[in-house]
């Protein structure tokens, strides 16, 4: 077809289908129309052809029809873009091959960098001082380049009096993972310019966040360290059009048979069991975790308040437990049924990988933003296993993601703000490998308190002896190598994944009165029930944990697909939460559930015998007149209040080391 032909082709086109958008977008001051290539297709097949295969040319064609018009405003550039591309150009980032030059293709993926926007030359006009005659240069290099001679003969400098510039930026296109089978995820740079990255295109590209992106492949030379031209190339895609993916659940297509399916399993009155069955059906017992663990797949809901303070509905659960409890089973179970989901492994994490980081931009120069696990799991889900095994600085960057749910990140030149509404599921080894089922769990989880406190639930496995649950475990796991295929699952992987993406998409239900009440009573009860008999207070809860029974209760709402929050709901959830404060965070002298057990490093307890050995020692001094008392006086002193000798001795070493004591000398203490 021939470059007129095309021009009137297209004319008629938009004069037929897209005049009303036309007019409108020239109202507006837009410099671009977006066409959909279906219907193209339909007008004229052999244009679209060409167009597949000489993308670049046909647009500008395109682009001359549209002058054409007789539009009020004077146009100067405008730009045709092409949304729904046939499925036969979808090309994978890791499939693109030299072939693929400068033909039309469409590709998905997660953008993993952003660069900043920049004007680039895109034409140049010189003008000849001998005979005034005007070279127009197009700068299709990233060199910048000059006319060397005139028509008229002339050599050397030439003025320049005007140049085109287009805003361009570049963006680092990475393949989704859930559409590899394990192998690593290729990159592309991709260039975008113009409307492309006008303010709100750019919002939509942030890091993390998914686009289909319809362009063709170009070349770009590759400039060596002695200023010469590589043999080599590098592949860019120039991209055309871009639109963003509704990301979370964008793979989950729901039809009818499924709803139905979902809704039959929300009316069985078993649901949450009949779930917790099949999330892990190869693993044996742990079924408290399992229903947590469904919990957490439904998720709580967001609440934005008009003050701008946003309380996240997405539950955090760590799991700790002796090697061998099949921890990291669970885990990798979760990130096949979990919609969007990212696993890594703590020993190979950095704050940067999981967070986000600040990289030099080889393509466009400067530096960009590079999204971590948590924020390209936005939305999703981001399991991590072996947290114990992270740098303490690295571990530290959680702290922000799992409360805030943003990533705050200032280096270089770059100050943003990351959103990372994300569900955590993490695990960990005690400090020692093993549980010492004598001492404080507290201080076996190698974990800073602050970072403990920020998760729903906590669960403990331990993996005691006990003849009879050993039978069974057993028996279950030598059947399952006998015969792998596993009987009486009751809802499939497939399902799983649909039926838990339409409850976090669809289902956002409100707490009623007696679901509050319910919350509140045991809360205020819990609260008030941690006095000992000296007097102490132990703490029980915290409004952390009445935040999280909020969150479970919905939860459990949602798994019935229900519209509101009411009491059995909130049953379920305050009983998976005295179930945990009960495994961790009980206190074995008093029998007092005590929250200090999971943050603090000493407990109510210990707290209160401090008090006791302080005053004791504050009364022998006025008794003996010197400030010096022996440690046996001490011992005798404390033994009247039902204080052993060990734990006498323990105080004072707590007390030396903080500098409250001193030892003047052998067997004698002193206040400071």
């Amino acid at each position: 077809m021939e470059v007129d032909e095309q021009i009137k082709t297209f004319k008629e086109f938009i004069e037929q289908n897209y005049l009303p958008q036309l007019l409108e977008a020239v109202r507006k001051g837009q410099s671009f129309l977006v066409l959909d290539f279906s219907e193209l297709i339909k007008f004229n097949t052999e244009l679209t052809e060409e167009l597949l295969e000489s993308p670049e040319e046909v647009l500008k064609a395109a682009e001359l029809g549209i002058k054409e018009f007789d539009l009020s405003k004077k146009i100067t550039k405008f730009n045709i873009r092409l949304s729904n591309l046939p499925e036969s150009q979808k090309i994978k980032i890791s499939e693109v091959r030299s072939k693929h030059l400068n033909k039309l293709i469409w590709t998905e993926g997660i953008i993993r960098q952003q660069s900043a926007v920049r004007p680039h030359v895109a034409a140049s006009k010189f003008e000849c001082p001998s005979c005034g005659n005007i070279i127009s240069i197009l700068q299709l290099d990233k060199k910048y380049k000059e006319p060397t001679r005139c028509s008229c003969g002339r050599k050397g400098k030439f003025k320049e009096i005007a140049r085109d510039l287009v805003d361009g930026q570049g963006i680092v296109l990475e393949e989704a993972a859930d559409e590899l089978d394990g192998s690593q995820p290729k990159r592309i740079n991709v260039f975008l310019k113009d409307d492309l990255v006008s303010p709100l295109s750019e919002r939509r590209a942030n890091p993390g966040s998914r686009v289909k992106l319809c362009g063709w492949v170009s070349e770009v030379p590759i400039i060596l360290r002695t200023g010469g031209q590589s043999t080599k190339y590098d592949l860019i895609i120039e991209a055309n059009y871009m639109e963003p993916l509704q990301d979370d659940y964008v793979d989950t297509q729901i039809n009818e048979a499924d709803l139905e399916k979902i809704k039959e399993i929300a009316r069985s009155p078993n649901a949450l069991s009949m779930l917790a069955n099949s999330i892990a059906p190869s693993i044996y017992g742990h079924d408290k975790i399992k229903e947590a663990l469904v919990l957490q797949l439904a998720g709580g809901c967001r609440k934005a308040r008009p003050d701008g303070v946003a309380t996240r509905g997405d539950l955090h659960i760590l799991l700790i437990g002796d090697p061998g409890s099949g921890k990291s089973q669970l885990l990798k179970r979760i990130s096949l049924v979990a919609p969007k989901a990212r696993f890594t492994s703590g020993k190979g994490a950095t704050a940067a990988g999981l967070t986000a980081s600040v990289v030099k931009d080889e393509f466009l120069g400067g530096w960009s933003l590079e999204a971590g696990t948590l924020v390209l799991a936005n939305r999703g889900f981001a399991i991590i296993d072996e947290m114990d095994k992270m740098n303490k600085d690295d571990r530290s960057a959680l702290h922000e993601a799992l409360e805030q749910q943003t990533v705050s990140i200032s280096k270089a030149n770059i100050q943003a703000t990351l959103r990372c509404e994300t569900t955590v599921l993490a695990a960990a080894n005690p400090k020692l490998g093993r549980f010492d089922p004598y001492d404080l769990i507290a201080k076996q989880i190698d974990l800073p308190p602050t970072l403990i406190n920020r998760f729903d639930l906590i669960f403990p496995i331990k993996d005691l002896p006990n003849r009879e649950k050993d039978e069974q475990t057993a028996s279950f796991i030598l059947s399952l190598h006998k015969d792998p295929e596993i009987k009486g699952i009751e809802v499939s992987t497939e399902l799983l994944k649909k039926y838990f993406a339409y409850v976090r998409q669809k289902i956002n239900p409100k707490i009623t009165d007696t679901a509050i009440d319910e919350l509140k009573e045991y809360y205020i009860g819990m609260r008030n029930s941690g006095a000992d008999e000296s007097g102490v207070k132990t703490i029980p809860i915290t409004a952390r944990q009445l935040e999280a029974l909020v969150r479970l209760s919905e939860a459990t709402a949602k798994l019935r697909l229900a519209k509101t929050v009411v009491k059995k709901d909130a049953q379920k959830a305050i009983e998976l939460i005295d179930y945990c404060l009960n495994e961790v965070a009980k206190d074995k002298q008093t029998g007092t559930i005590d929250i200090d057990r999971i943050g603090g490093r000493i407990t109510a307890t210990q707290r209160s015998t401090i008090s006791i050995i302080k005053e004791v020692l504050s009364v022998l001094e006025e008794q003996m007149g010197t400030k010096t008392i022996p440690v046996e006086n001490v011992i005798e002193a404390a033994q009247e209040k039902n204080v052993s000798k060990d734990q006498v001795l323990d105080v004072l070493e707590k007390l030396r080391r903080s500098g409250d004591v001193f030892e003047p000398r052998k067997d004698f203490v002193q206040r400071l």
